[in-house]
């Protein structure tokens, strides 16, 4: 690994971006999926080298926070553990997201993980690939239930069921992000995808970095006109992406062998301590596969757990101090790092939502509600029903979801306090309007 980082504001494993709580070191998880010893690596990792914050982030990854002057030491041991690129440029570029049950899903049409290996390998080796930016990312989904599907990935393919035929349906990031613009056939998922990073590439402007910046100035029609030289493309007509399955990711749930759930349990707001992770890789050698699964709602699954054992499973984890309900508050709620760690923070997002999370629950509700220190929105990149926007320390601005408005949707109210934040979201949510 000789070739040199390019200079980048984005952490990956290799490079370390310094915040106001010391290094941040972000360790991309092929699939999503961690080993247990991976993951005992990481809480090491995190304990000698770090202040012991690690972090599960919104595109299934995990951070390690406040790291100290070791940068090297605390490299070479996540690479030995074997969670680093196989290139050194290809750390920036491997940005590929799967659903958490890729392969154990009950609802789904194909396993998606061969082709994903297939992707990343090309992701990390194909030398021209390694000139995308370090947010451009690809999405990839087999028909699962439990699927994010509201992230802007500049690439998705879905499975489909089309005449017949088994496809895979695809979509760009500056179009309806739920309604594919063609599909390929099943064995030409691979060819696809490098199609469109080529195609993007030869198109783009330097300064034209995601896909919506160059569908912006260029018609997709030309798009597709150079990407079917490459590969063979089918419209496919009435029918869109559903991201409408439920909480999925918290609780047990069957999977698609008989007697087998996964367990999906919440670290609180999406942050775990060196034994948190521990605990959680005992508990996925005594009574899993042996694997983690990290998710966009920045929780983590259990696979392949007996369901005899899963009562078992979900108290050892609530025992560890994470969330296995979807009643509890704290366990619906998101913050960014807010002021305690980052310098454009205006306030102490994770004390606040805290706060706000005991407040929900002493009104018995459990909502989904997002709590940015910042526009940037590192904590959601996609859109959360209830928005809370830091406007200075302890108050903020208050949004709900708004199809027809931009960014975080309509704004409802101007600089409130968390504890006129909890009083309004109870009366909103007694009102007979919004039953």
């Amino acid at each position: 690994m000789s070739t040199a980082l390019r200079p980048s504001a984005c952490p990956g494993l290799l490079r370390i971006v310094q915040a106001l709580d010391g290094g941040i070191c972000r360790i991309k998880l092929n699939g999503g999926s961690i080993s247990a010893a991976q993951a005992e690596a990481v809480a090491c990792a995190a304990e000698r080298f770090a202040g012991g914050v690690i972090e599960a982030t919104n595109r299934a990854n995990l951070q390690i926070r406040g790291i100290g002057t070791q940068h090297g030491a605390l490299i070479d041991s996540l690479m030995a553990a074997g969670l680093g690129p196989s290139t050194v440029a290809g750390d920036d570029v491997r940005n590929l997201m799967l659903s958490p049950s890729a392969g154990i899903d009950q609802h789904m049409l194909i396993d998606t993980r061969p082709l994903a290996g297939q992707i990343l390998a090309s992701l990390q080796n194909h030398e021209p690939f390694h000139d995308l930016s370090a947010k451009f990312a690809v999405q990839l989904d087999g028909g699962e239930a439990l699927a994010m599907l509201e992230h802007p990935h500049d690439l998705w393919l879905s499975a489909v069921e089309w005449n017949g035929e088994q496809r895979w349906a695809f979509g760009l990031a500056g179009c309806q992000t739920d309604v594919p613009v063609s599909s390929v056939a099943l064995d030409q998922g691979h060819a696809l995808v490098v199609a469109v990073l080529e195609v993007f590439l030869e198109r783009a402007r330097p300064d034209q970095t995601r896909m919506r910046h160059l569908l912006a100035e260029c018609p997709l029609d030309e798009f597709l006109a150079d990407l079917a030289e490459r590969v063979p493309l089918m419209p496919v007509t009435d029918w869109q992406r559903d991201a409408s399955a439920g909480i999925l990711h918290i609780g047990a749930h069957p999977q698609r062998d008989a007697g087998q759930v996964y367990v999906g349990a919440v670290p609180p707001l999406g942050r775990l301590d060196p034994a948190m992770l521990r605990g959680v890789a005992r508990l996925a050698r005594e009574k899993g596969d042996g694997s983690v699964r990290f998710t966009p709602w920045q929780s983590l699954l259990l696979p392949a757990v007996q369901r005899v054992d899963a009562p078992y499973v979900i108290h050892s984890l609530e025992q560890l101090g994470l969330q296995c309900s979807a009643d509890d508050a704290l366990a619906r709620l998101i913050a960014c790092t807010g002021s305690t760690g980052c310098g454009k923070g205006l306030a102490d997002t994770k004390g606040d939502a805290r706060q706000l999370a005991a407040l929900l629950q002493r009104h018995g509700h459990a909502l989904n509600v997002h709590l940015s220190g910042c526009t940037r929105s590192c904590a959601a990149a996609h859109r959360a029903p209830i928005t809370l926007l830091a406007v200075s320390a302890g108050r903020y601005d208050l949004y709900f979801r708004d199809a027809a408005q931009p960014g975080f949707g309509a704004l409802h109210a101007r600089s409130l306090t968390i504890e006129a934040v909890a009083a309004l979201l109870d009366d909103r949510s007694r009102s007979p309007l919004d039953a």
